[in-house]
């Protein structure tokens, strides 16, 4: 096989649809834009969410209340069996973990939860931690350290 030879598969390319080309070909006459109006011209485009001139569907809904989402604390959770990934007695912190792969994107902070086991003395030292992973890496002996939270990124 050479270079020459490479196509693409079967129905994988299409011709493009040419419009407007009299009225037996089937995409003659009005070529998909209906009858008259903003629409059927040329150069015509319309904003999305415009409604004619109708009060817009947006603007008629209520907007009250509020939603404590935007306020929310978001963590970059880490997992007890992700930690097993590094050696015995290791310091583990941010730096580390997003070295590792493990904690990636922006949040408020690290949070190491208990989900999974931990066979290993680890000295960990993130923005929070689960009550369950708390004492999960203390009964191997190892110590938990909270670093103070950054301010969440927006």
């Amino acid at each position: 096989m050479r270079l020459h030879d490479l196509k693409p598969r079967p129905g994988a390319k299409h011709r493009r649809k040419r419009l407007g080309q009299g009225e037996s070909s089937g995409r003659g006459k009005t070529a998909g834009r209906g009858g008259k109006g903003q629409t059927a011209r040329s150069g015509s485009s319309i904003r999305p969410g415009f409604e004619g001139g109708q009060m817009p569907l947006i603007r008629r809904l209520p907007k009250r209340g509020f939603n404590n989402k935007r306020h929310a604390t978001v963590w970059l959770p880490v997992s007890l069996t992700a930690l097993d990934a590094f050696e015995e007695g290791a310091r583990v912190d941010e730096t580390a973990l997003r070295a590792a792969g493990l904690a990636n994107g922006l949040a408020a902070g690290i949070k190491i939860l208990g989900g999974g086991k931990l066979s290993k003395k680890l000295t960990v030292s993130v923005h929070a931690f689960s009550a369950s992973a708390r004492t999960a890496i203390e009964a191997l002996g190892g110590t938990c350290e909270v670093v103070g939270a950054k301010p969440a990124a927006k």
